[in-house]
């Protein structure tokens, strides 16, 4: 277990926040940027500050050992991890705070929760590592409710079973990703699922937002690897049988991921595990052309080589994180059954057929544990860990440093980015905050791109949420307005609300809404996310 101190208002670690030379080398790049941004320094406000009154709700005597009244706990479970929570948590405004941490350890704990709660009209907020970025864990359930409770699973963290016949193994969902593979390594097993949250993450989160990991192409998203899961509803036990495949209708866990909580609490799953990987090689290519690098990837997503990794920067995104000059195509392959040199050669060859050129020899290494990585890629790679902690760091300086990311067809890509890049500029330029656009690709499939947005704007300091959320809308209509989706692996929360019901069929809206009434006929699981809540003044 990590000794080091999470925050209570940002990213991550308190240990790892941005500080001293590399604030002043962000500060001096983003001044370089956008001249004449204020980046004035302003701090997080103490705990102390904040105005958060008792609770309203008191556990029955059987559940007060696994409550929690603590100011700090309560803040800490009042927010996710998007650009919005961070910048109202240092200007000292969060409005919605759960009256209660709950911490069960078992089932039986978590339906005597959800019973008491549905008899006092308590709205639970399920809660995994609270790195949600769609206002999914905000406890911002309206005036319905006697009380809001954040029902944190860290204490379910244990892998129970290991099946090594069929490759898998059944897992708690308090399970953060860090303590997962230090429990499946001794069996030479991975699951194989890096999200950028990894560290700050949990299995039962992945698995209610439909996450995406950090591998680019075939195996994706946690749905790939999920071979079952058991639920906790109000109305009972839902547990769909483990199996690799089956028609035998609509599949039961497909109900349940990207629930987000609203249609039970997830806790536990049997996933597909993967041998650790021995072979990788690993491959930057340069583009000078940013259309001939997109024709590149499109070609090697529809090749059948699926590469681990296939990242393509655009120049904007390549300067800001990885010093190159033009598009970059960060590309890796690994096995734990062969060697990958052949697979890697014929990708690049794909690359210079396209134009594209070699920053420096591609790396390969058969030891276990080992990257490999080329100069570029490493570079790449420091940067998106320290990207969160990065994002805080300008945003505490009035800057506007926020992502947004989609999916759409190959045929649709130029058109969507044409309409996304124009979209921003006007939001940005009648605001009145200078900015740029960059775009990366984070997933790639043979009939589309995952394309990723990323707005860094000069903000006016106290305003800045408020910016954002004029950005984002504008956005996201050019989104759904363009054929995408509004996300591709950050689920809908309450932030993307307005735009996943234009883009799901109405029928299909109504059939979810019936369904909750079935398990959770109170409604008083995660009210306002993914589907509207049930119960009305």
């Amino acid at each position: 277990m990590s000794s080091k101190t999470r925050s209570w208002w940002g990213w991550g670690n308190v240990e790892d926040a941005v500080t001293g030379a590399e604030r002043a080398e962000i500060t001096r790049r983003t001044a370089e940027m956008l001249p004449g941004a204020d980046l004035t320094v302003h701090q997080a406000p103490p705990v102390e500050s904040f105005e958060v009154g008792p609770s309203r709700v008191r556990p029955p005597q059987g559940l007060v050992s696994l409550a929690s009244a603590d100011v700090r706990d309560r803040l800490a479970h009042s927010h996710g991890q998007a650009f919005r929570d961070i910048v109202r948590a240092l200007l000292g405004q969060l409005p919605h705070v759960p009256d209660l941490v709950m911490r069960p350890t078992s089932e039986d704990q978590i339906v005597r929760v959800l019973d008491w709660c549905s008899d006092a009209g308590i709205a639970v907020v399920p809660f995994g590592g609270g790195s949600s970025v769609v206002g999914g864990v905000e406890p911002r359930v309206g005036d319905d409710y006697a009380g809001v409770v954040s029902l944190d699973m860290g204490s379910m963290d244990q892998v129970l079973e290991i099946d090594r016949t069929s490759r898998a193994a059944l897992v708690q969902a308090g399970v953060f990703g860090p303590q997962l593979e230090d429990q499946l390594r001794p069996h030479g097993y991975s699951l194989r699922f890096f999200p950028q949250s990894f560290e700050f993450s949990t299995l039962g989160g992945w698995l209610a937002t439909r996450a995406g990991g950090h591998f680019a192409t075939n195996l994706t998203h946690i749905d790939d690897l999920t071979e079952s899961m058991r639920v906790i509803a109000p109305s009972g036990v839902i547990e769909s049988r483990r199996l690799p495949g089956s028609g035998a209708g609509p599949s039961p866990d497909r109900m349940f991921l990207g629930s987000e909580g609203s249609l039970g609490v997830i806790t536990q799953a049997w996933v597909r595990l993967q041998d650790r990987p021995r072979w990788r090689a690993g491959a930057s290519v340069a583009f000078a052309d940013y259309d001939a690098g997109v024709r590149a990837v499109c070609a090697l997503s529809q090749s059948g080589l699926n590469p681990a990794n296939g990242r393509l920067l655009d120049p904007t995104e390549a300067f800001i994180n990885a010093g190159a000059p033009t598009a970059v195509l960060v590309l890796g392959f690994e096995s734990a059954d062969h060697p990958v040199n052949a697979p890697t050669e014929r990708a690049l060859e794909l690359c210079r057929d396209h134009g594209g050129t070699l920053t420096e020899e591609p790396r390969y290494t058969d030891t276990a544990g080992r990257a490999a990585r080329t100069g570029a890629a490493d570079t790449w790679r420091n940067s998106f860990v320290r990207m969160p902690y990065q994002r805080d760091a300008l945003a505490s300086q009035g800057m506007i440093v926020e992502t947004f990311e989609t999916a759409c067809t190959w045929d649709r890509f130029d058109a969507l980015r044409a309409a996304v890049n124009a979209a921003a500029q006007d939001a940005m330029r009648q605001l009145g905050t200078p900015g740029v656009v960059t775009c990366r690709f984070t997933h790639v499939y043979p009939d589309g791109p995952a394309p990723y947005f990323g707005i860094y704007a000069a903000g006016t300091w106290g305003r800045t949420v408020e910016q954002w959320d004029e950005i984002k809308a504008a956005v996201s209509d050019a989104l759904i307005s363009n054929g995408a989706t509004i996300t591709h692996h950050h689920a809908v929360g309450r932030d993307h609300r307005p735009w996943y019901d234009r883009q799901r069929p109405d029928l299909f809206a109504a059939a979810l809404q019936a369904g909750k009434t079935v398990l959770d006929p109170s409604g008083i699981l995660n009210p306002g996310v993914v589907i509207d809540p049930l119960r009305t003044s």
